[in-house]
C-alpha cells in the first residue's frame, strides 16, 4: 500500500494540514547538501551531479561510517519504474569506482578538500582504503510511488540488494512550509544488506546463521564491564545502534574489539533496550545500567534524544577473554556495522577459526 502522509495541529480541534509543493525538486536537492540530516544523520556527502561513465548523471553520493557507498537519487520528473531502473544503472556504475575515482569525486564536490581528512572528522575514525566502497546502497527519493513500484523495491531489498525508498511530503502552515519524512523500508534492514555483502564482489554464500558483533569505538564502552555484567551496546547514532535490532534471544553473536581482536562469545538472551531501560543484577540487586557503569552518566545524557542513545542487548557469555588476549590474525572478518550477517567467505573461514580459539562457544 503506498505510503501515506498526514499532519496534525494539535488542539481542542485537531487541524488537518494541507499538503503543498515545493518550488522544484532542485530545492530538495539543495535541501539536502545544506543539511544532510535530512535524509541521513548517519553519512556524509561526497559528490553531487556526477557523471557516469553510463552517461547519466547520479544526484547525489554519500558515504557511510563503515566505508560503504549511498547512492541517492531524486525522482524527478521520471515515471517510478524509469527511476528503479536508472538507480540499478548506476549502481553498476557505483560498484566499480575504485578509491582513486572516489577521491576525485570528492574533490570536485568540495573544491579541493582531502576525502581522507573529512572522513575522519565526521566520523572519528581513518578511512580504510580496503573497506572503501566494499558495498553500497540505493536510495530512491520520491513524494510518492505507485503500489508496483514499491512491491519491486521490497522485493529487491528482501532478496538482498539494499535498496530503499525515502517519501518527502511537504505540508503548509500558516506562512510556513514544514518537510516530513518516511521510509517505505526500515533503514536497518537496508544497512543489514549491506553489511552482509562485505567482501569481494561475486564472493557471496548462504549466511552461516552466526552473527557478528563489533564493541568498542568509544572509550566510555567498557568490554570488562560487559564481560562482568553481560552485555553488549553502540549508540552515538542509529547507523551504530539500530542494528542489534537483528539480534533475538537465542542468538550466537562473536564479539570483537576493533583493532584489537575476538574477545568473546555468548548467546542473547533479550532483545534491544533503551539505555535508561535497561538493568544489571548487582550485590545490592537489580539496578539501572546507568547508575552502574562507570560511564553510565554519559549515558544517561543521551538517553533522551532517540538518535544518539546507547542501547543494551543482554548477552549469556559463554567464553571471553580479556582485551590483551584477544584473538587475532590475519584473514580473519571485520566491520564496522554493530551488528550484521556476513554472507562472505571469509567470515565462514572466521568462525571456523574461533571455534577452535574459544572451544566453549556451543556452552
Amino acid at each position: 500500500m503506498p505510503i501515506q502522509h498526514a499532519i496534525w495541529q494539535v488542539g481542542q480541534q485537531p487541524t488537518l494540514l494541507t499538503t503543498a509543493k515545493l518550488a522544484s525538486e532542485q530545492q530538495l536537492e539543495d535541501m539536502i547538501v545544506r543539511e544532510p540530516a535530512i535524509l541521513s544523520s548517519q553519512w556524509m556527502l561526497i559528490g553531487r551531479q556526477e557523471v557516469t561513465s553510463h552517461g547519466g548523471r547520479i544526484d547525489l553520493l554519500a558515504i557511510a561510517p563503515d566505508g560503504s557507498l549511498v547512492l541517492i537519487e531524486l525522482k524527478r520528473d521520471r515515471t517510478p519504474s524509469e527511476i528503479v531502473a536508472q538507480a540499478l544503472d548506476y549502481a553498476s556504475w557505483v560498484a566499480e569506482l575504485t578509491a582513486d575515482r572516489i577521491v576525485q569525486i570528492y574533490d570536485r564536490f568540495s573544491q579541493g578538500g582531502s576525502l581522507g581528512a573529512a572522513f575522519q572528522k565526521r566520523f572519528g575514525v581513518a578511512l580504510d582504503e580496503e573497506t572503501l566502497n566494499h558495498a553500497h546502497q540505493i536510495i530512491i527519493v520520491a513524494a510518492e510511488l505507485d503500489p508496483s513500484t514499491e512491491r519491486i523495491v521490497a522485493y529487491l531489498n528482501a532478496r538482498d540488494i539494499a535498496i530503499n525508498v525515502v517519501f518527502f511530503q511537504v505540508f503548509q502552515h500558516g506562512g510556513q512550509q514544514l518537510l516530513s519524512r518516511a521510509w517505505l523500508i526500515d533503514p536497518g534492514e537496508t544497512q543489514a544488506n549491506v553489511a552482509a555483502a562485505t567482501g569481494p564482489a561475486g564472493e557471496k554464500e548462504p549466511w552461516n546463521g552466526e552473527f557478528y558483533v563489533s564493541y568498542g569505538g568509544n572509550p566510555a564502552r567498557v568490554w570488562e564491564e560487559a564481560r562482568q555484567h553481560g552485555f553488549i551496546s553502540a549508540g552515538g547514532g542509529t547507523w551504530y545502534s539500530q542494528t542489534l535490532k537483528l539480534l533475538s534471544p537465542g542468538d550466537r553473536v562473536w564479539v570483537k574489539v576493533p583493532k584489537t581482536g575476538y574477545v568473546g562469545v555468548g548467546r542473547v538472551m533479550e532483545a534491544v533496550q533503551a539505555a535508561k531501560d535497561f538493568t544489571l543484577p548487582t550485590n545490592d540487586g537489580v539496578r539501572a545500567a546507568l547508575d552502574v557503569l562507570q560511564h553510565g552518566a554519559e549515558w544517561r545524557a543521551l538517553a533522551d534524544d532517540p538518535e544518539k542513545s546507547e542501547c543494551f542487548v543482554r548477552v549469556q557469555w559463554l567464553q571471553t577473554v580479556p582485551e590483551s588476549q584477544a584473538f587475532n590474525e590475519v584473514g580473519l572478518f571485520g566491520n564496522q556495522n554493530s551488528v550484521c550477517q556476513p554472507t562472505t567467505p571469509k567470515w565462514r573461514h572466521t568462525v571456523e577459526r574461533l571455534k577452535a580459539a574459544f572451544p566453549k562457544w556451543a556452552g
